[in-house]
């Protein structure tokens, strides 16, 4: 992608993503902030993509907004400001619902297939709330993570109050909000921030992907569709939704070929995905 993020795209469709800032600890800056976008909008629109992994390179997952983007911030009273998609201001709707420091998280909710954070070292601040935009999070047990903002003054703001709200309970987002403690990733599965523990969280994510990616794509797809809408939607919304995904999964190519692949105990021949 460029010099902030590596790709690694396997025969089977499974892409690894590395943020590749190693010396950094993986901070973001204005220039991580663009290739997350950039990488992220990139598989949003390719169907060859069965599955994507998000790592870091070097001793951590992310560190969170490194400190010379921070003064920059105070010093100019807006947000991170990025060379390109990146931005400035934080009012701005400039990816859909989002701006653009959210969308470096919310973005992999609309990359259609599964994401997998596979997650080591420290998880701080943005850092975190760019692994809960992930679908699954696999981490070391002894991961640092923290909602780090208050620190700073702050809050989270890179979406991180929509996922902590799916995922843990209010009183414990709130304790996290209000007191920036670090926790480990063996309490952050018990508080529901993260998956499960994982001895090695890379090899373990590639695992899951490549399983994943042996599994038709339109099922994928459309299952990522309706866990998404689960979020916002009303009960009778998401009956309908459930519908609707599966009238057009039977009898579809790729639904016929799983029964196929089934019944002749093989291993199923999928085609691009139709949507």
């Amino acid at each position: 992608m460029n010099d902030r993020i590596e790709s690694i795209r396997h025969a089977d469709g499974v892409v690894e993503l590395h943020l590749a800032r190693a010396d950094k600890m993986n901070a973001l800056d204005p220039a991580m902030f663009d290739a997350l976008i950039d990488a992220g909008t990139r598989l949003r629109d390719d169907t060859s993509v069965r599955a994507v992994v998000l790592a870091g390179r070097g001793k951590a997952f992310c560190a969170g907004l490194d400190m010379q983007s921070f003064q920059r911030m105070q010093d100019s009273g807006a947000g991170i400001v990025g060379e390109g998609s990146a931005g400035s201001d934080l009012i701005e709707r400039t990816h859909g619902i989002s701006n653009a420091a959210q969308y470096v998280a919310m973005v992999w909710r609309e990359v259609p297939v599964p994401v997998i954070a596979a997650v080591h070292g420290v998880a701080f601040g943005g850092g975190l709330q760019v692994a809960l935009g992930a679908d699954v999070r696999l981490v070391a047990a002894d991961t640092k993570m923290s909602v780090m903002e208050i620190k700073w003054g702050l809050v989270p703001d890179m979406a991180g109050m929509v996922f902590m709200r799916e995922l843990a309970r209010n009183d414990v987002v709130r304790e996290l909000t209000y007191t920036g403690r670090i926790f480990s990733g063996e309490e952050a599965v018990a508080l529901g921030l993260a998956t499960r523990v994982a001895a090695d969280p890379l090899a373990e994510a590639l695992a899951m992907a490549r399983e994943i990616a042996q599994k038709s794509p339109d099922a994928i797809r459309a299952g990522k569709r309706l866990l998404n809408a689960a979020m916002g939607h009303s009960a009778a919304d998401l009956l309908l939704a459930e519908s609707v995904e599966q009238k057009v999964l039977i009898g579809s190519p790729n639904q016929a070929e799983a029964v196929r692949a089934n019944i002749e105990r093989r291993a199923p021949r999928f085609s691009e995905p139709q949507r």
